[in-house]
């Protein structure tokens, strides 16, 4: 498995990361041989060298072959071999990013466009008042499950003891007998992770992805926001870092999706969602109190050198009485120390309102930072500048940031099941005139009940009703506990109309009655249609009775509105996904600025190409003016959470590149560069909107598409590797020939796993084969940042796409006409590409990236073939070529492992 035939003539690759993999793929090597799979080292060697060497026009015969001579045994073994191979890939490469600082989305790149906060702020000072922005600036990533993360939490802890012993042995302070303790514990976890399995033996919980949620909080984020603040801080013009007042607010925010998501989820109730915000609480509180013994520890100054300010005195003087017991033993223990005791009766009360004592507890995160900011003002009195504007200036932004619940929790629902329980609900009013049907959609009848309220008879009838009815109750119930804050956000998955937005005050109003509680109702527009018709809804929505009275209750009359990647792309494919959604965005921009209300688009992106992901922060910078207008709110999720939360010093980049961004966006020059150009271009968009749709909903709308997917991919069996809680199809059905049922999420993980990669590029090359003109082409790529970036992605797509491969898993469907379709695109959108990119090669001026895809390709291609043998198994047992019938329960294992091991090797695959 040595990398020397793979790897190392690729020029590109870092020595550091060269080492490390030979290293670990030595010592790999080592296990297995010992564990009595010295053939199978051989026959893992000869099959990925095969991969290696065989080139576009190669058919994978040699690879075919291996493969086909192997025992179902053998092939499992084989896939799990090639599996913990593609994770140490990934560990070593994880090490190189956060060495280098540099790395974004697995790119290197240079100058401004780095994304360094520091850069952004040198391009603005000459335009606008930076720290003036920087009061205005919000950006509020939000974690979601994690469906497409595949890995096992054992196994991530397994690579993670790895890491931390790799890091051992290659401390240079450590001499040969600390290196051989390291190297032996290497090859004691490589062992334990080679015998752990990476199939999961149950179905995941909320509650159990909430545990992988809080885990990023833990581990990753309470480290790196103060530091990330303090990056922003030193780049500022002046700045004393430090000493000085810090002009930076805390402006990041963090929301989750986690336990309260219920679209299509049958799992996540009520109680789950309570539940979830008591956990995150008691994280957050933990957290806090940790941090505030730890500085409380540190304050050790005198009075006699730090005298405290009076209103510090006054201060402890209340508490001398609120405490008695506890204030006593602050004061004998730190006589003469106002400012430790001080910290001390804060870590008390934090204590309290984490064990729910109503004497001491703080009520919110505002009392708290209240209490800090004293103690900071008296520092700064006594002349501490260094003591008040440190560590204690981390904690205030941490309980800025976290407050006292870590992340607020969003409910999200599909508009459908408001119309059942509405429906349900209006035909116990009794009037004979009334179709209950009918009403659920009537935005009037709706608004007169959110405002003037329901009958008392009106009650639910249905399990289904209680529990929209009680996650609103919920809402409220978490808002008195924790804040107003904490959950307060509602999201309507597939908005049609403004009767779907009117439906859930409408809920609202029969659940909490006239109670007050903070619900902002967020419309998702996801089809293509419903994104075309969104201005139109948020019009209707806008003047109803109900929808005025929330706007006025606010200090700024604010909206948001999220915008689907996923849903989109997979209704009129990705190219002209992207097109829909900018003039989408341009359009309420314009209808926001009407209406005098304040716009946060919720950017709704997934990990994969095929649904929005790709490099964030140039996706941030060719958004069009206005729509970002420093907020900027997104969804992470999947394995792009721990590929961006996983090292503190990477969070902590990714960060800061995502600041920069919303800083950046929109700044006068570049917004008028990117307005330009958006002016310029507008007819060639048109042309690959319209031409590369057509070409798209072709190919999903001919007879027997949906048959062929389910065929030619592990579709249906998905399910089986139980990465979340949340079932594929909406309707919880486990298989079936609907894409309209199907989620976006499986829809791009399985054509990831054939190789074919189709949503992120199909239809690209019928769009711009219809603009005829290269020339032209190449201009739009190099001044329209839209443009530019669709063009990104699909290079990053087809890059993972294998043709031959490809070609293959297509066969299994037996659908010639359809494959042939498929594969001819696939020819126009390369050649296209690489002309518009005027290049030879895929990525030819991405060092970095090409070299880690090429680095894990032998390997995820040597997957793909163990996969498609499990396939022809399963799917065609009686071909001749496979012989007798197959033990089928143990090819789909086969199967599943061989999905797992290639979304680690893909990476961005949901």
């Amino acid at each position: 498995m040595s990398q020397d035939s793979v790897s190392n003539a690729d020029p590109t690759l870092t020595p550091a990361l060269d080492a490390d993999l030979d290293f670990l793929s030595g010592l790999h090597e080592q296990v297995l041989t010992e564990g009595g799979g010295a053939d199978l080292v051989q026959v893992l060697a000869a099959l990925v060298q095969a991969c290696a060497e065989s080139g576009a026009s190669d058919d994978g015969s040699r690879a075919q072959a291996i493969v086909a001579s192997l025992d179902h045994d053998t092939t499992a073994r084989l896939t799990r071999a090639v599996t913990v191979h593609l994770h140490l890939t990934n560990l070593a490469e994880e090490r190189l990013r956060s060495r280098s600082l540099r790395v974004e989305d697995g790119e290197f790149t240079g100058g401004v466009d780095a994304g360094g906060v520091g850069e952004a702020i040198t391009a603005l000072s000459d335009e606008v008042d930076v720290s003036a922005r920087l009061q205005e600036l919000r950006v509020h990533p939000v974690l979601t499950a994690h469906p497409t993360e595949a890995r096992r939490r054992a196994v991530t802890g397994a690579l993670t003891r790895i890491a931390a012993q790799l890091d051992r042995y290659d401390d240079p302070h450590n001499g040969p007998a600390e290196q051989a303790v390291a190297r032996r514990r290497l090859l004691e976890n490589i062992d334990i992770l080679a015998r752990t399995s990476t199939l999961r033996s149950t179905q995941p919980e909320p509650r159990d992805e909430v545990k992988t949620m809080l885990t990023v909080f833990d581990h990753t984020l309470f480290r790196a926001i103060p530091r990330l603040y303090r990056s922003v801080e030193a780049a500022l013009p002046a700045a004393d870092p430090g000493r000085a007042a810090p002009h930076v607010p805390a402006f990041l925010r963090f929301g989750s999706w986690v336990g309260g998501d219920r679209d299509g989820n049958p799992h996540v109730t009520a109680a789950v969602t309570r539940e979830t915000m008591a956990q995150q609480a008691e994280q957050a509180l933990a957290q806090l109190h940790a941090t505030v013994e730890r500085i409380a520890r540190t304050m050790t100054m005198d009075l006699l050198w730090t005298p405290p300010s009076d209103a510090l005195l006054a201060s402890l003087a209340v508490d001398a009485v609120a405490l008695p017991e506890a204030f006593a033993k602050f004061a004998k223990d730190s006589p003469d120390e106002p400012h430790r005791q001080k910290m001390l009766v804060i870590a008390a009360r934090v204590a309290a309102t984490r064990a729910q004592r109503a004497d001491l507890t703080y009520h919110e995160p505002a009392e708290m930072i209240t209490d800090l900011r004293l103690v900071q003002d008296s520092l700064v009195a006594a002349g501490d500048e260094r003591t008040a504007r440190g560590e204690l200036q981390h904690l205030i932004w941490l309980v800025e940031t976290f407050g006292f619940h870590l992340a607020e929790l969003e409910v999200r629902q599909h508009s459908a099941v408001h119309e059942a329980a509405l429906t349900e609900l209006l035909g116990q009013l009794g009037d004979p005139a009334l179709d209950p049907a009918r009403a659920a959609q009537d935005i009037e009848v709706l608004d007169r009940l959110a405002t003037q309220g329901w009958p008392r008879t009106v009650v639910p009838t249905t399990q289904r009703t209680q529990e929209v009815l009680d996650t609103i109750r919920v809402m409220a119930w978490l808002q008195q506990r924790w804040g107003t804050s904490c959950c307060g956000r509602y999201i309507v998955s597939f908005t049609r109309n403004a009767a779907d937005l009117a439906a859930v005050r409408a809920l609202a109003r029969l659940a909490v009655g006239d109670a007050p509680m903070r619900l902002d109702v967020v419309p998702l527009f996801e089809t293509g249609a419903d994104l075309a018709n969104a201005v139109s809804i948020l019009a209707s929505w806008s003047q109803l009775a109900s929808t005025q009275a929330w706007l006025d209750s606010g200090q700024a009359r604010a909206v948001e509105v999220m915008v689907g990647y996923s849903d989109s792309a997979k209704d009129v494919g990705p190219a002209s996904a992207t097109l829909t959604l900018d003039r989408a965005e341009r359009e309420l921009v314009a209808w926001a600025r009407e209406a005098r209300v304040q716009l946060t688009l919720f950017h709704g992106r997934g990990g994969s190409l095929g649904r929005g992901g790709g490099p964030l922060h140039r996706a941030i910078l060719a958004q069009p003016s206005g729509s970002v207008d420093g907020r900027f709110k997104v969804t992470e999720q999947g394995e792009v959470i721990f590929a961006r939360y996983a090292d503190v010093m990477i969070a902590q980049r990714h960060l800061e590149r995502l600041t920069s961004a919303v800083l950046l966006t929109d700044a006068p020059e570049l917004a008028a560069q990117r307005e330009a150009a958006a002016a310029r271009y507008a007819d060639l968009g048109r042309i690959i909107d319209t031409q590369s749709r057509g070409c798209y909903r072709a190919l999903v709308q001919a007879p027997g598409f949906a048959d062929l997917i389910a065929e030619v991919s592990p579709l249906d069996e998905i399910g089986e590797l139980r990465l979340g809680s949340r079932p594929a199809r909406r309707s919880g059905a486990t298989s079936g020939r609907s894409l309209d049922d199907l989620r976006a999420i499986p829809w791009v993980f399985s054509w990831a796993q054939t190789r074919v990669n189709l949503p992120g590029w199909y239809g690209l090359g019928s769009g711009l084969a219809a603009v005829d003109d290269v020339a032209l082409l190449r201009e739009a790529y190099a001044s329209w940042p839209l443009f530019a970036a669709m063009i990104d992605v699909a290079e990053m797509s087809l890059a993972k796409t294998d043709r031959g491969i490809a070609q293959q898993y297509l066969a299994l469907g037996r659908r010639p006409d359809l494959a042939e379709q498929i594969l001819t695109e696939y020819d126009l959108s390369m050649r296209l590409v690489l002309a518009v990119l005027d290049q030879r090669e895929l990525l030819e001026r991405k060092p970095h990236l090409h070299t880690t895809i090429r680095l894990r390709m032998p390997y995820v291609n040597a997957l793909s073939h163990l996969q498609l043998r499990a396939l022809r198994m399963l799917r065609h047992p009686h071909d001749p070529r496979t012989g007798d019938r197959p033990d089928e329960q143990a090819w789909r294992r086969i199967l599943l492992l061989t999905v797992n091991g290639a979304a680690a090797g893909l990476q961005n695959t949901g």
